[in-house]
């Protein structure tokens, strides 16, 4: 069982090769995030057509995630986080599909820092955390599966210098996504990549990709349930290089059946 989180960066302007990677990769479940388009106007006949059920929570021009399932439509679990009923942001997504509880993640970016962008990052760290800890207490498999606009250790970008000041690179961003992997979730990539050196994202800016001066912000956190299941976990880095891609590379996880 394949399941893959693919930042798309723009649903309708990437349909071709958001159609193009479904087609030759067959992902069992696929977490999507900003997807930038309100709910009226998300390309549902296009996804159904391609052979995969869904559902989406959208918001217009930006944010915005959906789940995937192929042959099947995700069961909704639930839509965003509590915690701050005044955040209308579309981020958070999940569901049951073929027996695996799923989240689509878009965390917050958090630039600039210090500021309000920031703190917001923090709390919405915070109130994943809060909802992962009672997905936890349920012991079913899961996997918290997006973009957490965090690059978790130095060995996680082509240059420490570089990204020294961003947001998804502070101390706190950094200890926020440490608690969650505290608390008992296996950071699929980075299981099979100890080492580092293994990058998710090539900024459109700067000649990024041809440099491949990239970063790994997208992760698969796996609930002990599923990380007993693990088989590998990989990134797509081949889809970054085709024509009018998105700036992410589609990650993904194998679990093998129960």
């Amino acid at each position: 069982m394949r399941i893959a989180t693919f930042n798309i960066n723009g649903i309708k302007a990437r349909l071709p090769r958001l159609l193009e990677w479904l087609d030759e990769t067959r992902p069992d479940v696929a977490c999507l995030q900003e997807i930038k388009t309100s709910d009226e106007t998300f390309p549902v006949k296009d996804i159904e057509a391609a052979g995969y059920g869904v559902i989406w929570h959208g918001q217009k021009g930006f944010n915005g995630v959906a789940i995937l399932a192929r042959g099947e439509t995700p069961v909704e679990v639930r839509r965003g986080l509590e915690g701050e009923p005044e955040d209308e942001h579309s981020r958070y997504l999940e569901a049951d599909v073929k027996g695996v509880r799923v989240a689509s993640i878009y965390l917050p970016n958090g630039n600039p820092q210090p500021g309000p962008k920031f703190d917001y990052k923090l709390r919405w760290m915070k109130r994943l955390r809060a909802r992962a800890s009672e997905i936890w207490a349920e012991e079913v498999p899961a996997v918290l599966a997006g973009d957490y606009n965090v690059i978790p250790r130095d060995v996680d970008t082509w240059s420490v210098k570089a990204m020294a000041d961003d947001a998804l690179m502070q101390p706190e961003s950094r200890a926020a996504y440490r608690r969650l992997l505290g608390d008992g979730w296996t950071d699929a990539i980075l299981s099979r990549h100890p080492a580092g050196g293994v990058w998710t994202f090539w900024d459109y800016q700067m000649n990024a990709w041809p440099r491949d001066a990239g970063f790994r912000i997208d992760h698969l956190l796996l609930s002990p349930a599923a990380a007993d299941r693990l088989i590998d976990a990989q990134v797509d880095r081949e889809f970054r290089g085709r024509e009018k891609a998105s700036d992410h590379a589609p990650t993904w996880v194998e679990l093998r059946p129960e």
